[in-house]
């Protein structure tokens, strides 16, 4: 339950920018797209128990980059991060600047 609750309000903060997706320059397709892939990530760290979602950063490129940042309790957390972001549809290559503490 509330692993639910999480997802639902990661999503809902991911998808409120929406409406000012045209104004910095890209087409708004691509920025979708962006946000898309953003939201799957923190929907998947949300239902994973070993990464926190509210503690690492995502942002995802118009080409498919995911970089991560933020804070990971563990090494084996921030592995974690990687992993699920590599297995979201979408994403072409992930970069790391989680910081272990």
């Amino acid at each position: 339950m509330k692993t639910n609750i999480k997802s639902i309000l990661v999503m809902a903060a991911l998808a409120l920018p929406l409406t000012a997706l045209a104004a910095d320059g890209d087409p708004v397709s691509t920025k979708l797209s962006d946000t898309v892939i953003t939201t799957k990530v923190k929907a998947e760290f949300a239902k994973d128990k070993t990464v926190s979602a509210s503690d690492i950063k995502v942002d995802t490129d118009s080409n498919g980059l995911v970089q991560l940042s933020g804070h990971a309790k563990s090494q084996a957390e921030a592995e974690q991060a990687v992993k699920i972001a590599k297995g979201v549809k979408g994403v072409t290559a992930v970069k790391s600047d989680i910081v272990v503490q």
